[in-house]
């Protein structure tokens, strides 16, 4: 007698035989009990799941003798001729083959006539989807009228290619992928049937190559029996699927939580060595923090983990100063990196950055706890009426992450107390000035210089209320000339890369209605590159952001001659405040450089 392979010497042959489809399971048999039995059902789901298992399952109930039934017995002439292959009134079409509008006819002209000798004539077609257009078409008035004593059962793995209007007229079930544990156990009873001595760890290894397909885990259960005899291990399943061990695996996710990035580097060099599939590392690797994120959210309930009793355990050991939220970026770069997989010429560079990435973002800040500490030190604590000044109100939008741990935390900032501003008076009329050339300083006016900077300071303040933003940039620049048509602003060089992000045509208009709003005619406007008046104070990038956010108006000038940051700045009184001593430490910074 010929060899007959565990797929087929072990395939179910009553509802209760199938393993992980409850769900189709139950209702089938409730509607074959209460007699709500349709015309046409469809079977989806991947491969190896039972979809045509259950239509043949299906047909044997509603043709058994006596029936339709469930509880038909094992002799039943009828249910043998359906397992065998030999009933005249169970017809098995291969869609893929028998996909053009000619077959369909024939099936169509064919269906009308009585079953032989069964209840009904059941038309079981798999893979329905590779029918032609044409096809379904000739097959749509039949299948939403068939006669009586017809049924039709499909069985695809790609329904979305069977067109709606076959789908409407049909009982839809989706066979889901079969979990780990389930498919252990049906190994592992079918290696006691056969008389093989298997390792859990080794079932586990065959459960998780088969990706949820029962057939394959079969398949390469009887490909195991015959390489390796009556004595199976990890190691062979591992080195006939290409995986990595769970001892490997473990070793590697923990080397990411450790933020030991030589470690996590070594063992994918071990792994990469030793002829592993790269790609399902990757995989491996998402599901086991998936798991561990799983394990987090669920407060340490274990019942939608799919893993073994070590795993479990190195799980619960992982977990223990991790966050949801940490295992969620850590997945994020993972399926990034999966992702890219897909084009990559080398394969092991992706994922040696993809370790490094994960590593980064386990103990990177959000955003929002970077502003929430800003705004503690910033409140709470003695400080320098200098720094108490010059402390930012946290107003920006919160983002997804802050930057990566350890940073160097570069503070440029001016620790001089920034005098009050000048108070408003009433503009007077604005002399005339030339337009400044761009290579030179223009001066302006001596006698206009007060009421120019009084109207630029109103300016900047009306157009930071419609545009914070343009404020920013604003504070860095300084009035040059307003001749009632044209009116020059001047960028300091060390600002002049900042010009270019505000002298735009949405900007001028911007500036041009604040303008008329403070009682000026159509003004057109000119940026310019041109060194700050020497009593005007030239605020530092730091200081323009902080005056920024806190919408405090243009410094005026200081002393006549001097910047005054530069006159007020000591970098040791700087270094010493104990608010930039503390915000170094929570950030883990240092200072690179201290300027006015």
């Amino acid at each position: 007698m010929s060899y007959q392979v565990l797929a087929r010497k072990y395939r179910p042959q009553r509802f209760e035989d199938v393993v992980g489809q409850e769900h189709v399971t139950r209702t089938l048999a409730n509607a074959i009990q209460s007699g709500r039995i349709a015309h046409a059902y469809l079977f989806t789901g991947p491969r190896g799941t039972g979809k045509t298992t259950l239509a043949r399952i299906f047909a044997k109930c509603l043709n058994a003798t006596g029936g339709p039934r469930v509880d038909f017995p094992d002799d039943d002439a009828r249910t043998i001729e359906i397992t065998e292959g030999r009933a005249l009134d169970v017809l098995e079409i291969d869609g893929a083959s028998n996909n053009g509008v000619d077959q369909v006819r024939e099936l169509r002209d064919t269906c009308r006539f009585a079953p032989a000798s069964s209840k009904f004539k059941i038309y079981i077609i798999d893979e329905v989807h590779m029918l032609s257009t044409a096809a379904f078409n000739a097959l749509l008035k039949t299948l939403e009228e068939p006669p009586a004593h017809v049924k039709f059962l499909f069985a695809t793995t790609d329904p979305e290619k069977v067109l709606a209007t076959i789908l409407s007229r049909c009982q839809r079930f989706d066979l889901r992928r079969i979990p780990v544990p389930l498919i252990v156990s049906h190994l592992d009873s079918i290696a006691r049937k056969e008389g093989v001595k298997i390792d859990a760890t080794a079932l586990h290894a065959i459960a998780r190559g088969a990706d949820g397909g029962m057939r394959d885990a079969e398949s390469t259960l009887d490909q195991l029996i015959s390489f390796c005899g009556e004595q199976i291990v990890e190691a062979d399943v591992l080195s006939m699927f290409g995986l990595a061990a769970q001892g490997q695996l473990l070793a590697l996710a923990g080397a990411i939580l450790a933020a030991d990035g030589p470690a996590a580097i070594r063992e994918l060099n071990q792994l990469a060595a030793g002829g592993k599939d790269l790609g399902r590392l990757v995989a491996d690797l998402l599901n086991h923090f998936r798991n561990l994120m799983l394990f987090l959210v669920t407060a340490g309930s274990a019942e939608q983990i799919e893993a073994s009793e070590t795993e479990l355990e190195a799980i619960r050991r992982q977990s223990k100063g991790l966050e949801a939220e940490q295992a969620r970026r850590i997945m994020e770069v993972l399926a990034d990196c999966e992702w890219k997989l897909r084009d990559a010429a080398s394969k092991k560079i992706v994922i040696e950055i993809a370790l490094l990435k994960a590593i980064e973002v386990r103990h990177a800040v959000s955003l929002d706890t970077v502003l929430k500490q800003l705004n503690s030190l910033r409140t709470g604590g003695e400080r320098e009426p200098a720094m108490a000044q010059a402390s930012p109100r946290a107003t920006a939008p919160a983002q997804e992450l802050a930057p990566v741990p350890n940073p160097s935390f570069r503070l440029l900032a001016n620790a001089a107390e920034t005098p009050p501003p000048a108070p408003v008076t009433k503009p007077a009329a604005i002399a005339p000035s030339p337009a400044p050339s761009a290579a030179a300083t223009p001066p302006a006016t001596t006698a206009t210089t007060a009421d120019l900077e009084d109207l630029w300071r109103k300016l900047v303040d009306a157009a930071g209320r419609a545009s914070p933003f343009v404020k920013t940039y604003l504070l860095e620049a300084h009035p040059v000339s307003f001749d009632g048509k044209m009116f020059t602003i001047g960028f300091d060089p060390a600002f002049s890369d900042h010009m270019g992000l505000v002298d735009n045509s949405k900007n001028h208009d911007l500036l041009a209605t604040k303008l008329r709003e403070l009682g000026h005619g159509p003004v057109r406007f000119k940026f310019v590159e041109a060194e700050a008046p020497l009593g005007r104070k030239r605020p530092t990038p730091a200081e323009a952001s902080l005056n920024s956010m806190e919408g405090a108006p243009a410094t005026p000038a200081g002393k006549s001659g001097q910047a005054a940051g530069e006159a007020a700045l000591d970098p040791k009184s700087f270094k010493d405040d104990p608010l930039i001593k503390k915000a170094l430490d929570i950030f883990k910074g240092q200072i690179v450089n201290v300027r006015a």
